[in-house]
């Protein structure tokens, strides 16, 4: 255990199978974090490390990819979601890859994952204590993407995705004492989020969301101050970054098994790689 140092996970959509990458091997050292956190992706990627199954991640993410409930167009014009939730938090984890919720109950580490209310635009945190047995209806609110899936009701909050207002949360992490992070990204260095041109479509998806709204609009601000942020607590020694060096061939709707399987394998030998480094 290293027991003075938190994992903090981006999200991403498919490109997370980078984070699925660096958490097998991690998971394969025995390499354990007392505190660890993540949104959308990342916290999904994180559920699995926890309950210590070992290439589940790949599986989930990779040999399931090509299956249409999974992801697809038929989804989307079925159900107006892109992603079939209920595939992948109910079927999934309770029949064809069953989850095992008992290694991760008894798992000393704290796991937050992190959410945004639409009602006010902000980041909303939920750990062990608040999620109790609903973990997957919070992990299911951190990976709704705004547009192309539903907004998830919890604890008389209305969610979605968490990247929207806390890409990748590094200070909530550092707030709740954790002051050196291992933090996996999934862009490259360099990378900058652009301004989206969505004022028109939120308002009129989302009228009554006006926090949702400036998250949205301020969306890219957000990502790009927080990644500063990281490079500047990289070079203090507070933070190891683990990212891919190059632009990712993957995209956040990547069905491709053969571009994703070769973006997990980089994200397994980037921590193998940073071993050292990680466990400082």
């Amino acid at each position: 255990m290293l027991n003075d140092t938190g994992l903090v996970l981006e999200g991403g959509g498919m490109r997370g199978v980078y984070t699925a990458g660096v958490l097998e091997y991690l998971l394969e050292q025995d390499i354990v974090f007392p505190y660890v956190i993540g949104v959308s992706a990342g916290a999904c990627n994180a559920a699995s490390y926890l309950s210590k199954q070992k290439g589940r991640n790949k599986i989930v993410n990779i040999d399931y990819v090509t299956d249409h409930r999974y992801i697809s167009w038929r989804n989307f014009f079925k159900t107006r979601q892109f992603f079939g939730m209920d595939f992948i938090f109910n079927e999934i984890p309770h029949v064809l890859v069953p989850y095992h919720y008992e290694e991760f109950f008894q798992s000393s580490s704290e796991f937050v994952i992190g959410t945004t209310d639409c009602h006010t635009g902000e980041p909303v945190y939920f750990g062990r204590e608040e999620y109790g047995q609903d973990m997957l209806t919070v992990l299911k609110a951190s990976s709704s993407l705004p547009f192309i899936a539903p907004e998830i009701e919890f604890n008389g909050r209305t969610l979605l995705d968490g990247g929207i207002s806390d890409p990748v949360p590094i200070r909530q992490a550092q707030d709740a004492g954790y002051k050196r992070n291992v933090v996996v990204l999934t862009r490259n260095q360099g990378y900058m989020k652009k301004p989206a041109r969505l004022s028109f479509l939120l308002k009129r998806k989302y009228p009554h969301y006006t926090g949702l709204q400036k998250a949205l609009l301020n969306r890219y601000e957000t990502y790009n101050q927080t990644t500063a942020y990281l490079e500047e607590e990289e070079q203090r020694g507070n933070v190891i970054l683990i990212r891919p060096e190059q632009p990712l061939e993957v995209g956040r709707m990547e069905r491709n098994p053969i571009k994703l399987e070769k973006l997990y394998i980089q994200g397994y030998k980037d921590a193998e790689r940073m071993k050292s480094q990680i466990i400082g």
